[in-house]
């Protein structure tokens, strides 16, 4: 086994520090689904992604897509079947995730919108990968990520 000094750990494995195009879990659902209508765009951007820049998903989205399947192990298989990367999330986007779920909570507060849960939802951590790395995030949901990740790049439906 080989051991990482403490400076080192939790950065992005030096393979996957080139640009690629991060994807959000519902881009790979609606890739897939023949009833969105939003499936084209998907399929044109993973196309377009796997034929150039590159594609990867984290594990955060690897969890979201293997919920309800009786094996989720099939699921990692079928996405690197496909050419899909996926990566561990770096330890240093703990503190990016963080901070924005923070905002996220205040701000939900003070809206009325009651409690937000004391864990960050799935968005922040993917968020946060992404604005680390400085990728582009393919995804449709995209008002959180603008408000509290405003420096990524947004690949959108409207844009796409």
């Amino acid at each position: 086994m080989e051991i990482q000094a403490c400076d080192e750990l939790g950065k992005a494995p030096y393979a996957y520090a080139r640009a690629v195009i991060l994807i959000d879990t519902n881009v790979i659902i609606d890739a897939r689904d023949p009833a969105s209508r939003f499936r084209p765009w998907a399929q044109n951007i993973l196309a377009h992604a796997l034929s150039t820049e590159g594609l990867a998903l984290n594990t955060i989205v690897l969890a979201e897509l293997c919920i309800g399947h009786k094996t989720p192990e099939a699921i990692e298989a079928e996405l690197r079947a496909d050419g899909l990367t996926i990566l561990d999330l770096p330890a240093a986007a703990s503190a990016l995730c963080a901070r924005a779920y923070t905002r996220y909570r205040l701000t939900r507060r003070k809206s009325g919108g009651g409690e937000a849960p004391h864990i960050p939802l799935p968005d922040f951590f993917i968020g946060a990968h992404a604005e680390l790395m400085g990728w582009k995030l393919a995804t449709r949901d995209v008002e959180r990520y603008r408000v509290y990740f405003p420096a990524i790049e947004l690949i959108e439906p409207a844009s796409g």
